[in-house]
């Protein structure tokens, strides 16, 4: 059990390298444009990023060249910018830099890894003997808590918030980057 927890320990430090100089690349290029989604809009992009996941598992083939993988590591950094925006609210422009945008970048990624520490120590590694596809199963289903969620202002009565909901929309995309990569 050792050695597969900390294989799931790099292996997760992996992908989320990956994401970070993704997501550096990115505000490079665009700047924290994202700062201007509403939950909402936010919440869409995920839904399309995660039922492309879906119809490509279904349909087993991508006319636009793209696989699999590239959208969940798109949801991974969807889902942090996600918690950026719960902490900070939206903005109508752009109201970081892209200094302070890695920064709480990097701040919401320790969180989710050591969630995912935690879990992974409850759950005995359960997620190695899951397929890919409930993955995207579970992701979808945590967009829909969240859509939820918004419709209610957030006046939940016993369910985990949106950041809860973040958080395992990443750790799952993660876990999804992490098998298709051992494929």
């Amino acid at each position: 059990m050792a050695k597969n927890s900390l294989n799931t320990e790099e292996q997760f430090q992996s992908i989320m390298a990956e994401c970070h100089a993704l997501f550096e690349k990115k505000l490079h290029d665009y700047g924290a444009s994202w700062r201007i989604l509403r939950p909402s809009s936010l919440t869409d992009q995920l839904f399309i990023k995660a039922k492309r996941i879906r119809s490509l598992e279904i349909k087993k083939e991508s006319l636009v060249g793209e696989g699999i993988r590239p959208e969940f590591i798109a949801l991974i950094n969807y889902g942090i910018i996600g918690l950026i925006q719960l902490e900070k609210g939206f903005a109508d422009s752009v109201d970081i830099t892209n200094s302070e945008a890695l920064t709480l970048y990097e701040e919401h990624t320790k969180e989710a890894y050591e969630l995912m520490l935690k879990k992974n120590h409850d759950y005995g590694e359960a997620w190695r003997d899951m397929r890919v596809s409930s993955y995207t199963d579970f992701i979808l289903t945590k967009i829909e808590r969240i859509k939820e969620i918004e419709d209610i202002q957030g006046q939940t009565l016993v369910s985990e918030g949106i950041d809860s909901n973040y958080m395992d929309i990443i750790n799952y995309a993660v876990f999804g980057a992490i098998k298709l990569g051992e494929d």
